[in-house]
């Protein structure tokens, strides 16, 4: 059993609206009947909300290193393939791979490495048209200037912010979705590949976390279900949701504090998460997620 403090400033809503008109649904969840018509869409604000609750990659990656986690190339998906994707949805799933690698090399500052990964991002996000808003020119700079760490992360995480809000606004949300659910699934399978080798509680605790996390993830895949891509993504990713099925999660709720934020007064409610996880059951999701991972990088 662990546990972290997290913060809530409001429960996550969940906005679907028809695109032709039509009436809402709102809640943590949607009936698969509703989800699968295809025909539907997720609001800006609600897709915010999820993103903002999906854990970044680099996030995962500090953790591992605060941990003491060494660093491992063995863990890194190859870009020796990469013009093997020919499809705007391997492309796109592809670029939140290599973006979570990025992230990961950049918190290790492996800045050897790190070129290989510029180049096979710049050259997706140009093949999905978004490389208007990848700095190619400057995050190679700085990727060859050991003191520029915190610039590159930056730049690269704005990038791809950039990259997102661009396709949801021009109504590729689909490509936006492969993208946040490839950098998802490879920051879980780092996480999951340290913990395989070494037992470390905080990475357990963020690891058992992902069951939750992975549930807003499949209400935004679930939405593009009637596409055979996505079928088959939806399909891989469903293993991994029923390897979680025995973690529980409970909350203990904390004292509200009130903070400042933008210049107003915020309530925030303080609770711990409490993750009930064994070993068994850890075991199970790292042997689904190397699966999981491998298999849809080659889908």
């Amino acid at each position: 059993m662990m546990k972290k403090l997290i913060l809530y400033l409001l429960p996550l809503l969940f906005v679907i609206s028809c695109k032709p008109g039509g009436g809402r649904n709102s809640g943590l969840s949607a009936p698969d009947s509703v989800l699968n018509q295809g025909a539907l869409e997720v609001s800006g604000q609600a897709m915010n909300e999820i993103i903002e609750n999906i854990s970044s990659p680099v996030e995962i990656a500090a953790l591992m290193k605060r941990v003491g986690a060494p660093f491992s190339n063995k863990y890194l998906a190859t870009t020796d393939n990469v013009s093997n994707f020919n499809t705007a949805y391997q492309q796109a799933f592809n670029l939140g791979i290599y973006g979570a690698d990025l992230g990961y090399l950049n918190m290790y500052n492996k800045t050897s490495s790190v070129l290989n990964y510029l180049t096979a991002i710049k050259k997706l996000s140009d093949d999905v048209q978004v490389g208007q808003f990848f700095d190619f020119t400057t995050l190679k700079r700085l990727a060859t200037n050991n003191q520029n760490l915190d610039s590159l992360m930056y730049i690269s995480v704005h990038s791809f912010n950039q990259m997102d809000k661009y396709l949801r606004e021009n109504k590729r949300g689909n490509l936006s979705a492969l993208i946040i659910a490839g950098a998802y699934i490879e920051g879980l399978y780092l996480a999951t590949q340290v913990a395989k080798e070494r037992d470390f509680e905080d990475l357990t605790d963020r690891i058992g976390e992902q069951k939750t996390i992975l549930g807003y993830l499949m209400i935004i895949l679930k939405n593009y279900s009637s596409d055979p891509y996505f079928a088959k993504l939806i399909a891989s990713m469903e293993e991994l949701n029923a390897s979680y099925a025995d973690v529980k999660i409970t909350y203990e709720t904390g004292e509200p504090q009130a903070v400042e934020k933008d210049g107003m007064l915020t309530i925030v409610q303080k609770d711990v998460s409490i993750v009930h996880i064994n070993k068994e059951q850890l075991n199970g999701i790292i042997a689904v997620t190397e699966k999981v991972r491998n298999d849809l990088i080659s889908l």
